[in-house]
């Protein structure tokens, strides 16, 4: 593992820089379960394979032609997302995939395996010590982690942990980072991919969203070939004044980034993390005319032509991967950050929707957390299968090291994360029983359904959305309410008790920070206290 001192991973033990009883030693493809959801084929041996991580942000759960729904939905019909069909096809689509509410809390937690509220990047990140929490005339937000995921302990408010492609690094693969990174603050060292594990860091800083899609605009800096921060994306020069778009330009990259690790005969890890479908709405000239002339909208429409120019990069990356004769022994998987960001956008004017899902992201609710998920493992993963089992984003951590055949490792951090490879086989689920918990002290910026300061868990088929204003609970069954309609708290109030105390253990064993009233100073409840 590379920190100051350059230090391999696996010697930090003797160098004394892990905490006691924080090393998580990982022996992983044990004890798995029966009685899957997931329906799949049987594993078979191969060498090391190749890992895309494909991740698009904003996306949400409806913002294709492939449907995670029982059935397709008018918005499967709108979206053309053929590549993402074709990734359908190969591998395994999961209907119940989880990520947080917002951008950074979602990346930190697959980079490091544990859950946002052990890490304590809550909120979105940017600048140095600045907190990006809205005024509340109730609570008071928490010291959270606003310097977000560092390589070492050395930054104030900033989460210290060994990350996934620096495990990978040390056990052979050429890491790869393609796009957007949000990971540690301007003017800190997270704020750099090449110091959290990656060998090739292409367009990636601390900000969260592009000046400018557009090629002709210099992608958002103020003069061509100047990198003006903080939007402006960095490292793309050549492509300054081109007619290109931001999602075409970093495929073109990243093809030839993968040509460089098959160079260096090593196997890659590419991080390929669009900074597509997020803010600014603006046209993919290829696509856009096409669904303008459907009717959409305006900014529908250049929504759409985004949807698809990020699945059109898919498409090139899969068909660059067959022409080297390596789609084989190469590992695709597709996710998205968060919910899209649906009907109560900040400006008031949607450009995609999420439902049956109710409102989108930035919410508790299933709009802002439920996300695409799709999985092609070849030779293990049967294609066109369905898993119907629940994860979380921080268990993307443990698995993408068990597909590698990474079997032990060493960490600083507690990993929360658990590995969905049995489901990917067929062979057993780690949903069964157990609780997801998101956790957000936080204010967002936008407003709307489920837009607030909560936390939340779901165990099986029960959802609880706890409010730290008014301490209020809310109670959904997601099985018969998927659209989260009917609060059913008062009528189960033993599930409401028993979720509160699930919610409230893990918080308190996680040192999750919570926020306090403004009125005297005393901090909000946790679930089980308010009864």
């Amino acid at each position: 593992m590379r920190l100051d001192s350059e230090l391999p991973g696996l010697e930090l033990l003797n160098a004394g820089r892990v905490k006691a009883g924080l090393v998580g030693t990982a022996v992983l493809a044990a004890g798995l379960f029966s009685g899957s959801s997931c329906r799949s084929g049987e594993s078979h041996s191969q060498a090391r394979p190749n890992i895309l991580l494909f991740l698009v942000d904003d996306m949400g759960w409806q913002d294709t032609s492939v449907p995670f729904h029982t059935e397709r939905t008018p918005f499967n019909n709108l979206y053309h997302t053929p590549h993402m069909e074709r990734l359908a096809a190969a591998g395994m689509k999961f209907t119940q995939a989880y990520a947080c509410s917002v951008c950074s809390p979602t990346r930190t937690s697959l980079m490091t395996g544990m859950n946002a509220a052990r890490h304590g990047v809550t909120n979105w990140t940017l600048k140095r010590n600045v907190s990006v929490d809205l005024p509340d005339e109730i609570l008071s937000f928490p010291s959270w982690n606003v310097n977000g995921l560092q390589p070492s302990d050395t930054v104030e408010r900033g989460v210290f942990a060994i990350t996934l492609p620096e495990i990978l690094r040390q056990n052979g693969y050429f890491t790869i980072h393609c796009g957007k990174a949000h990971w540690g603050a301007m003017d800190t060292p997270g704020s750099d991919p090449l110091k959290l594990g990656f060998d090739l860091n292409i367009a990636g800083h601390a900000a969260g969203s592009p000046g400018s899609y557009q090629g002709m605009k210099n992608f958002g800096n103020a003069r061509k070939g100047i990198h003006t921060p903080p939007w402006g994306v960095p490292g793309l020069e050549k492509y300054h004044g081109d007619s290109i778009h931001l999602s075409q330009a970093l495929t073109q990259e990243a093809i030839l980034a993968i040509d460089k690790a098959l160079d260096e005969k090593k196997p890659f890890y590419l991080y390929m993390s669009h900074y597509a479908v997020h803010t600014p709405i603006e046209p993919d000239l290829r696509f856009y005319r096409k669904y303008k002339e459907m009717g959409l909208p305006e900014r529908e429409a250049r929504y759409a032509s985004m949807v698809e120019g990020m699945d059109q990069s898919l498409g090139d990356l899969m068909d660059h991967l067959e022409k080297r004769g390596i789609s084989g022994n190469t590992i695709i998987l597709f996710m998205s950050d968060n919910g899209g960001l649906s009907a109560h956008a900040r400006d008031g004017e949607p450009h995609t929707h999420n439902l049956p899902l109710r409102s989108g992201k930035g919410s508790a609710y299933e709009g802002g957390i439920r996300e695409p998920m799709i999985v092609s493992w070849p030779g293990k993963v049967k294609p066109a299968s369905v898993c119907n089992d629940y994860l979380l984003i921080e268990d993307y951590f443990p698995t993408i090291l068990e597909m590698a055949g990474i079997t032990a490792y060493v960490t600083n951090q507690t990993i929360d994360g658990k590995s969905f490879v049995p489901m990917l086989l067929g062979k057993g689920t780690t949903a069964t029983g157990r609780d997801l918990v998101w956790h957000y002290p936080n204010k967002w910026g936008a407003v709307g359904p489920g837009i607030g300061t909560t936390s939340t868990i779901r165990n099986g088929n029960w959802k609880l959305v706890y409010w730290y204003g008014d301490g209020k609970k809310e109670l959904y069954n997601l099985q018969e309410d998927l659209g989260e309609l009917n609060d059913v708290a008062a009528l189960h109030p033993d599930v409401v008790a028993d979720l509160s105390v699930r919610l409230g253990n893990f918080l308190r064993n996680a040192g999750a920070l919570r926020p306090t009233f403004k009125a005297n100073g005393s901090p909000a409840p946790w679930p089980d206290e308010n009864r």
